[in-house]
């Protein structure tokens, strides 16, 4: 229905589960993306949803998402960025999907009026760093914020990247930072099989920039009943787990400088 208003000149916004959505993956191909239409999807429920189970949890949407053609995907950070990437979507002469997750916002002061839409395929840099580059998508922006937080009282000092496009990625603000820093670390509310931090990898594998990296998302496995909070700690994506991880990976530099070499023979 939303294809065939589209073809009417309308610009419809399609709002939906995430996990409803893929029910409509042959549409979402053959009626939307083939005819490059000016739908925008909005789904609710992205990533990890808690009690209604396994059949509910919005974790593959990312993976199913990055093949369509003509699509821009993307995922807000808070609230407000929310307000920003709606109306980038409506104003686009193409299909877009965005994914917002279960539960409350991060409390931001909303836009009252002068909503302006975002650059396309336009990323942020929210803090600098020369130990690690943590590129974080949509829900997990604030988690990476509080991990780079406690990896600063480690002596780790991470660069926090909002991706905010996982189609298209900022080629011109991830690349040069992964230059430069050389140690990668990426996170997602999704499946990690052909998810964002995939095609995080594949991009700077595809201009030959080939860095350590630690991707953090759901792994190979089904999210069963619990609350979002338990199911999160039971995947190790809290920031206390995440900063763990990381620092098993990527010790402190100044760390590795001052531990004892080993003598040559």
């Amino acid at each position: 229905m939303a294809a065939g208003m589209a073809c009417e000149g309308l610009r419809p916004v399609c709002a939906i589960y995430s996990t409803f959505l893929q029910r409509a993956y042959d549409q979402l191909i053959h009626d939307v993306g083939i005819q490059n239409l000016p739908v925008t999807f909005v789904m609710d429920r992205a990533g990890i949803v808690g009690a209604d189970g396994p059949t509910h949890q919005g974790q593959y949407d990312i993976s199913y998402l990055r093949c369509v053609p003509n699509f821009t995907v993307m995922a807000p950070k808070d609230e407000a960025e929310l307000q920003r990437m709606l109306v980038t979507a409506i104003q686009h002469d193409g299909p877009c999907a965005l994914r917002i997750p279960r539960g409350e916002g991060e409390g931001v002061p909303l836009m009252e009026e002068g909503w302006e839409p975002l650059q396309l395929g336009r990323g942020e840099l929210l803090t600098d760093g020369d130990d690690l580059l943590i590129v974080a998508y949509g829900s997990m922006v604030y988690p990476a914020l509080a991990t780079a937080g406690l990896l600063q009282e480690q002596g780790v000092r991470a660069a926090v990247v909002n991706a905010r496009f996982l189609r298209p990625l900022d080629e011109a603000l991830l690349l040069p930072l992964a230059r430069r820093i050389g140690r990668l670390v990426t996170m997602e509310e999704g499946c990690l099989a052909g998810g964002f931090g995939a095609a995080v990898v594949e991009t700077l594998s595809d201009h030959d920039v080939l860095v350590p990296t630690l991707r953090i998302g759901i792994p190979d496995v089904l999210v069963d009943h619990a609350s979002p909070a338990q199911s999160k700690e039971a995947l190790g994506l809290t920031p206390a787990q995440m900063a763990d991880r990381i620092l098993e990976r990527f010790p402190a530099r100044r760390a590795l400088q001052n531990s004892p070499q080993p003598i040559g023979v």
